[in-house]
């Protein structure tokens, strides 16, 4: 019995465009998730530029509850302000994760990051992020990016 999906598939014929990803899906995965670490990194280094290249220009980014708009928005009025004030910046316990589906990735991860200021002050908190990059012309960029963190809890 033919299926709506079954008469929609028929007329997609050229699997040409998903050879790689049928012949190397673990290499896939690990570029993605690469992305993220390389976020991650960045972030520890306070470079700019590199975050800038990891995000498409139309992305979106979320943070603890709040819409912050594009990465360069989000850069603009509330990760570069804050960068400033950063004197180290620590990840410990990280895990990244990514699956897959057809030039889409799903990333999640967990963390606990430690934040010095020039203030004096030292912010510790457990975090997670999910997140959703795109593959196009060989190349995955993060298009969405949620992330939240509470203080550590007493186990």
């Amino acid at each position: 019995m033919a299926t709506a999906a079954h008469a929609q598939h028929a007329g997609h014929g050229d699997h040409s465009a998903h050879s790689a990803q049928i012949a190397a899906p673990d290499a896939l995965t690990q570029q993605a998730q690469a992305v993220l670490v390389a976020y991650r990194e960045a972030l520890v280094a306070r470079d700019e530029a590199a975050m800038r290249t990891l995000f498409a220009a139309d992305s979106l980014v979320f943070e603890n509850g709040k819409a912050e708009g594009t990465f360069a928005q989000y850069m603009e009025h509330h990760l570069g302000p804050e960068l400033g004030e950063i004197t180290e910046f620590a990840f410990t316990n990280p895990t990244v994760n990514a699956k897959i589906v057809g030039h889409v990735a799903y990333g999640h991860e967990t963390y606990r990051y430690r934040i010095a200021l020039t203030d004096g002050r030292v912010i510790e908190r457990d975090g997670v992020a999910t997140s959703v990059l795109t593959h196009e012309d060989g190349n995955w960029k993060i298009v969405q990016y949620h992330s939240s963190s509470r203080a550590p809890r007493q186990n």
